[in-house]
């Protein structure tokens, strides 16, 4: 430890954990997260830590921060997006430059102190800064180290940088996106992003429990690849027992028909009726025993293997009323469908409402500024909002006094370039 970050003899004996304040019990309320990650799977898997109680201590460069403050190319009143906003409640923030040698004595410091350490640098980089796992578990060997990167922290595709399209292009996941005569398509929303924020928080949590037993933390490599991978259950399955790759099929499902949009006189809309008891009480609905007697759709496999041909059948008759029709007649007799909603339909409805799925929370800046909600509901230990998304750096003298740096080893720290850019 450098003289510059000494903690200060005459200030008290520092509680190291030191958590902002929560009105209720919260299960990972015992747990210090450095989030040293930037932009969407390392920020949003730190959110859901920090919604369940955990202190979350989002480090962030100097001048500029997480690139997602300046992202989506608009702004409310102040300079951070919505979508640095959704992504980042619950967390305090502290800027310190790493590049620097009083900048990386501090984080030390803060390592000491951690349960968890959230990174998405590009494999190596942390070996190169000095704060990769091998060297942090001599600080604390208790600490769980989640590195978050596009391929892994091995193999030959390790060093390609790491974004959502690439992984969705090469996990093969927009090889099946879209219409069969159509161009190449991505998931509308970022899967391997999202789906590797939650592999690697149910990671996280594994190793915790592992901790309990050992007292020994542990590396956590994560990647968007395998991700995108692992949500392709039924297409590889396909792949494995047939040996045909599989193909794009728009809406359509590789397992079953019908299952998918289908086509009414005003719009679109999605129905399953994919089992027999189902297809039965499409048929006696629709009005169309026709289709019972038909040996191109005799059974779930007859149906899959002519799904083109039955689902024209079907239009034929589905076209001639509205949507609404359909899915009110259909969720009658218990078939599955429903509307396609936008997303001004999809948050502005009773469901929505009930379920919470928007919420208001305070800013600093913005004031009242709507959230998306919390995911999932826990009915003993609910998430709490305890703090609003934080301001670059609003954090880092009171983390710092936590840490018992003193006002002189403050200085000491600025002069050494611990906070500037």
């Amino acid at each position: 430890m450098t003289d510059a970050t000494k903690i200060d003899p005459s200030r008290p004996e520092p509680d190291s954990k030191a958590k902002p304040p929560r009105s209720r019990f919260l299960p990972l309320g015992h747990l210090r997260v450095l989030d040293i990650s930037q932009v969407m799977a390392g920020p949003f898997c730190g959110m859901l830590l920090g919604d369940m109680g955990a202190d979350v201590i989002k480090v962030e460069p100097p001048g500029s921060g997480d690139q997602t403050r300046r992202a989506m190319g608009f702004r409310l009143k102040g300079s951070d997006s919505l979508g640095f906003i959704n992504m980042n409640r619950n967390k305090r923030s502290i800027v310190l430059n790493l590049k620097t040698e009083a900048g990386r004595e501090v984080f030390y410091q803060l390592v000491g102190t951690a349960d968890v350490l959230i990174e998405n640098y590009r494999p190596g980089v942390t070996a190169r800064l000095g704060i990769d796992y091998a060297t942090l578990k001599t600080i604390n060997p208790r600490l769980i180290y989640a590195s978050i990167s596009g391929f892994g922290q091995t193999g030959p595709w390790s060093q390609r940088p790491g974004f959502d399209l690439i992984a969705q292009a090469m996990g093969g996941i927009m090889s099946i996106t879209g219409n069969p005569d159509g161009p190449p398509a991505k998931s509308g929303v970022p899967v391997a992003d999202i789906g590797c924020a939650l592999f690697a928080l149910y990671a996280i949590l594994s190793a915790y429990i592992g901790r309990l037993e050992t007292g020994e933390g542990q590396h956590i490599d994560a990647s968007l690849f395998e991700a995108a991978i692992a949500f392709a259950v039924w297409d590889i399955s396909e792949f494995w027992g047939t040996g045909k790759v599989p193909q794009k099929l728009g809406t359509a499902n590789r397992m079953s028909a019908p299952y998918q949009a289908v086509r009414a006189s005003d719009d679109y809309f999605v129905m399953g009726a994919n089992n027999d008891k189902l297809w039965r009480s499409l048929c006696e609905l629709i009005n169309r025993p026709d289709l019972l007697e038909d040996s191109r759709f005799a059974s779930i496999a007859d149906r899959l293997a002519n799904r083109v041909a039955l689902i024209e059948e079907l239009e034929k008759t589905l076209s001639t009323r509205p949507a609404e029709h359909w899915v009110e007649q259909m969720l009658g007799v218990g078939i599955p469908a429903g509307p396609i909603y936008d997303y001004a339909q999809a948050l502005d409805n009773d469901h929505a409402r009930h379920r919470n799925i928007i919420m208001e929370i305070d800013h600093p800046v913005e004031g009242k500024v709507r959230s998306i909600g919390f995911p999932v509901k826990l009915s003993g230990t609910p998430q709490q909002f305890r703090m609003p998304p934080p301001l670059l750096g609003a954090h880092t003298e009171e983390i710092l006094a936590e840490l018992g740096v003193g006002t002189d080893a403050m200085e000491k720290l600025r002069t050494g370039g611990a906070f500037a850019p």
